[in-house]
C-alpha cells in the first residue's frame, strides 16, 4: 500500500479530482494550503505593495494499493500540468498497516479501490 500526497493549483483540482475519479480513485481527502516557492516577487497594485509568494494550493492525500500507484500518478501529472513554474508536487511513501473501523478489514481488502468494487 502507498501513501500518495499531492500539492496542485488550487484552478486544477477539479480536473486532478475527475481524473483521479477516471482511474478508480475514490476516496481521497484535500485541504486549503498556501506554500511558497522559491520565487521572489511582489505586485503594486494602486499604490500599495501586496507580497504574492504566499500562493494558494490545494493538498491531496489518499492511499491506494500498490497496483494503482502508477495510474494514480499519471492522472494527478497529466491533469496538473500547465508546464509553468508552480504546477506543483507529488510524494509517495509506503503504508504499513490499513484497517477498515467499520468492517475490520485489513491490508489491501481495508482499501476503498479493490479490483471489481
Amino acid at each position: 500500500m502507498k501513501k500518495i500526497e499531492a500539492i496542485i493549483r488550487k484552478s486544477k483540482f477539479n480536473e486532478v479530482r475527475k481524473a483521479l475519479h477516471e482511474a478508480d480513485i475514490d476516496f481521497l481527502s484535500w485541504w486549503d494550503v498556501k506554500g511558497q516557492g522559491d520565487a521572489k516577487q511582489g505586485l503594486i497594485f494602486r499604490g500599495i505593495a501586496y507580497d504574492i509568494n504566499a500562493i494558494d494550493r490545494i493538498y491531496i492525500s489518499f492511499v491506494v494499493r500498490s497496483i494503482n500507484l502508477e495510474k494514480s500518478i499519471d492522472a494527478i501529472l497529466k491533469s496538473a500540468y500547465t508546464g509553468e513554474s508552480g504546477d506543483g508536487r507529488i510524494f509517495v511513501s509506503s503504508i504499513e498497516q490499513s484497517i477498515r473501523i467499520r468492517t475490520g478489514d485489513h491490508g489491501d481488502d481495508s482499501l476503498y479501490n479493490k479490483e471489481g468494487e
